[in-house]
């Protein structure tokens, strides 16, 4: 049967690599070469179920209880992206990162990437109470909307691949 969780390196506050949890969604089928298989042809019905409820993200309370996250912040991105990232870009790691944020309650993957920067900046500019509020209400929200979609916009890029604004 295997784990079924899905541990991945990912960027914290101030750039600390942390293991970050999540139930896995996929499995781990590969090709005849070895490589593993496009994401769409892993998604299990179950991954899929657990993702469009967002219930794949319950293991990061346990980050949560450790102290690499918070409930509220910009999302912990990969460290190879760390690279990519301007100045303006890098202020999204001066908080903890967390499950849930500004830019995921404003589009999520279907927002460009300078959007989500935007959104995690601004987060990180407005820290108030209120606001993690008006997040993980709206959160909770979007859970329970599974009508619609939270497909990527195809036009969008999956990852980060630098910069396309240079602020400084």
């Amino acid at each position: 049967m295997g784990n079924p969780l899905f541990k991945q390196k990912r960027l914290g506050k101030n750039f600390k690599i942390f293991t970050l949890y999540k139930f896995k969604s996929m499995n781990d089928e590969r090709d005849a070469d070895g490589n593993l298989r496009p994401d769409s042809e892993r998604l299990t019905f179950i991954g899929n179920m657990l993702r469009k409820t967002s219930l794949d993200e319950l293991p990061q309370l346990w980050n949560v209880l450790k102290g690499d996250m918070s409930l509220v912040g910009p999302r912990p991105l990969l460290p190879y992206y760390q690279d990519l990232y301007n100045d303006f870009q890098k202020r999204r790691n001066e908080v903890l990162p967390g499950i849930t944020g500004l830019a995921q309650v404003n589009g999520r993957n279907h927002l460009e990437w300078d959007k989500r920067f935007e959104l995690d900046v601004l987060y990180v500019d407005s820290l108030k109470f209120y606001l993690d509020i008006r997040i993980l209400i709206k959160t909770v929200l979007s859970v329970f909307q599974f009508s619609k979609s939270k497909h990527l916009d195809s036009s969008i890029p999956l990852d980060f691949e630098g910069n396309t604004i240079n602020k400084n």
